[in-house]
């Protein structure tokens, strides 16, 4: 398998894709396109045909889009857990990667990934106030349904916090307010060892994303 990502700084969607297929356990060669370059839209013309990165090739199957990648790897792979067990914990937990996949633009677009900032409060408007309360209220609702099977949404580390794992990032990044419970998940999702992976490569990098840095 071979993944394609943009810069581990900035690229939220490549985290969580790469995220869930380190989960999986299975070996994989990895790309990385820089972001905003001449040589990221030559290369990824003939990989995607939505132009974005992620991209997963695994043989003669190309899958693009986080959430279809996703999808992909926990039918490809089962045992891995990508989902949970339980078929109203995994309704769950499609349903608020869904929700994040297809909305909270307030969020995205005032507070981009930027593992590299120095942690430091940005000016929100009533938009992201909004998106910063619902995100609040889907990590309080899954952590009290989980209660002590696990730190993580639905207690193991699962797709939905590969989905999440960004925007914690985003809540540490820009000091957005938790709560107890929401700072106990944000420090979990950080302590893995996966997280702990992918920042320290993005702790090496020195490009610049104007877009990105706010």
């Amino acid at each position: 398998m071979k993944l394609i990502v943009g810069n581990k700084n900035y690229s939220s969607w490549s985290l969580r894709a790469w995220l869930a297929l380190a989960l999986t356990g299975t070996s994989f060669e990895e790309e990385l396109l820089p972001l905003d370059t001449p040589e990221f839209y030559d290369r990824i013309e003939g990989l995607s045909p939505a132009g974005r990165v992620p991209v997963l090739i695994d043989g003669d199957v190309t899958v693009w889009d986080t959430l279809s990648i996703i999808e992909y790897l926990a039918e490809r792979f089962p045992d891995a857990g990508l989902w949970p067990a339980a078929p109203h914990a995994r309704a769950h937990a499609r349903s608020i990667c869904a929700e994040f996949h297809s909305g909270f633009p307030a969020l995205r677009g005032h507070f981009p990934m930027n593992l590299r900032r120095t942690p430091a409060p940005h000016p929100q408007d009533p938009e992201a106030g909004r998106d910063i309360a619902r995100i609040r209220e889907i990590w309080t609702t899954c952590r009290s349904k989980a209660g002590d099977s696990g730190p993580f949404l639905f207690g193991a580390f699962s797709a939905a916090d590969c989905f999440f794992a960004p925007v914690v990032t985003r809540f540490l990044t820009y000091t957005l307010e938790m709560g107890e419970t929401e700072r106990a998940y944000a420090e979990a999702v950080m302590a893995h060892p996966l997280m702990q992976a992918w920042c320290a490569e993005a702790a090496k990098e020195t490009a610049i994303v104007d877009a990105d840095e706010v």
